[in-house]
């Protein structure tokens, strides 16, 4: 395990399995999922090993206790693939009360066809934990000067940051989380996206799916949720888009059914909408922000060059603002917080909310170039307010992160400044 990059959910991994007999650890294929396993367990059975024509797969069919013979933490990579070693794992949890023993991996929600030879929900014996791509800091691209506590609780030093350039800020996002692009020169980096979608395409969306699904239509759902990245664009606003771009017709039920496919595969990462501690007389939209789990996946499905985002930096700034939340999202839950977005119906807003476990929160504006911070800050400023005129809760603190800025700073106004380069959980 020398090549394994530490993640952020290494101790919440470790935290579980002190507490639990089992944990799963859940996600999107190719974020590490089984290395993060296999750097807590000390023995492991592989589902998905190929050798052997898959004999693994069918020792399990087979006779289900052998798979669980060997050292715990045992690692039991892509459990969903034989479903019933839901319950088995949940039976030997009780069978002794040991915390520690096993470790699932699952890149996949099963089809309601699986889903129904699964007796018992496993609550109180294995934890779930969610796992998502490299932030910028587990990637080594954030100096992490700053922490996420840092801002709530008021306590950031101002301190210059290294100098970052457009080009390489978009080469962060065309790159994305995926530990497989991070060590490798860029212009291979970005094939990989390209190779995640197909696979998703060509393997998983039927394996998932309880019924069969038009592909074209997938992919062109898939494109519109990349014209859409960053929004809060309604089921009704995707299908008129893929109207007016592709010029096809697709309907409501068919968008939600494969809406519910991609979330299975957790592809999609979408932002809810925060109203729980404003507590205000102001209506509060209830709409998603939608993204993918990874900015990249969404550039790659347009074909986005560093040229075409330089030339359109208006379209960028959403894929820019996509990455910043994935890395808020990291940050976020590695702390036990949540993250949300802000949006009323008289078009106030933040674009990232932070919440934290006593109730209070963080609001987030998400700028890419400097010059866009003094406008930032007057918005947060602003909606602060009026939330708390309106007999709301206001944000306990107030930030700006941005793209193109090489200093931390807390301004004479209170609101912090920080590059995404220099943040961490």
């Amino acid at each position: 395990m020398s090549q394994y990059k530490p993640r952020l959910i290494d101790k919440q991994i470790e935290n579980s399995l002190k507490a639990y007999g089992a944990i799963n650890i859940v996600g999107a294929k190719w974020i590490g999922k089984t290395w993060a396993g296999r750097k807590h367990a000390k023995s492991e059975f592989l589902l998905m090993d190929p050798s052997g024509n898959y004999q693994n797969r069918r020792l399990a069919e087979t006779d289900i206790s052998l798979i669980f013979e060997g050292e715990a933490p045992r690692l039991i990579d892509e459990w969903q693939e034989v479903p019933e070693i839901w319950d088995a794992t949940r039976y030997k949890c009780d069978e002794d009360g040991v915390k520690g023993k096993y470790i699932l991996t699952g890149s996949t929600v099963l089809p309601k066809k699986k889903l129904d030879k699964i007796k018992h929900s496993g609550a109180g014996r294995i934890k779930k934990l969610k796992m998502y791509p490299m932030s910028l800091y587990e990637s080594g691209d954030s100096s992490g000067d700053v922490s996420l506590k840092d801002i709530y609780n008021n306590k950031v030093k101002s301190k210059k940051t290294r100098d970052i350039n457009l080009k390489d800020i978009i080469k962060l996002v065309l790159r994305g989380g995926f530990p497989g692009s991070i060590d490798v020169p860029f212009d291979e980096a970005i094939k990989l996206p390209k190779e995640y979608i197909k696979e998703i395409i060509d393997t998983d969306i039927n394996r998932i799916s309880d019924s069969k699904r038009d592909l074209n239509k997938m992919m062109l759902l898939l494109r519109s949720l990349s014209r859409n990245e960053s929004t809060t664009s309604s089921i009704a606003k995707l299908r008129s888009d893929i109207q007016g771009v592709d010029n096809l017709d697709i309907d409501v039920k068919t968008i939600t059914e494969y809406l519910e496919d991609l979330s299975k595969l957790y592809l999609i990462e979408n932002q809810l909408p925060f109203n729980s501690n404003i507590r205000s007389s102001m209506r509060v939209k209830q709409m998603e922000k939608r993204h993918f789990v990874d900015p990249s996946i969404a550039t790659s499905l347009l074909n986005m060059t560093v040229d075409m985002c330089v030339n359109d930096l208006l379209t960028f700034g959403f894929f820019f603002e996509a990455m910043v939340v994935r890395d808020l999202r990291i940050y976020a839950e590695a702390n036990n917080w949540n993250l949300f977005h802000y949006q009323d119906y008289d078009g106030n807003e933040f674009d990232a909310v932070v919440e934290i476990e006593d109730g209070n929160y963080i609001a987030f504006e998400i700028k890419l170039g400097a010059g866009q911070i003094e406008e930032a800050a007057n918005n947060l400023i602003k909606v602060s307010n009026i939330i708390k005129e309106k007999g709301g809760n206001p944000p306990k603190s107030l930030c700006v992160i941005c793209g193109l800025s090489n200093a931390i700073y807390t301004r004479s106004d209170g609101v912090i400044v920080i590059p995404i380069t220099a943040l961490k959980d």
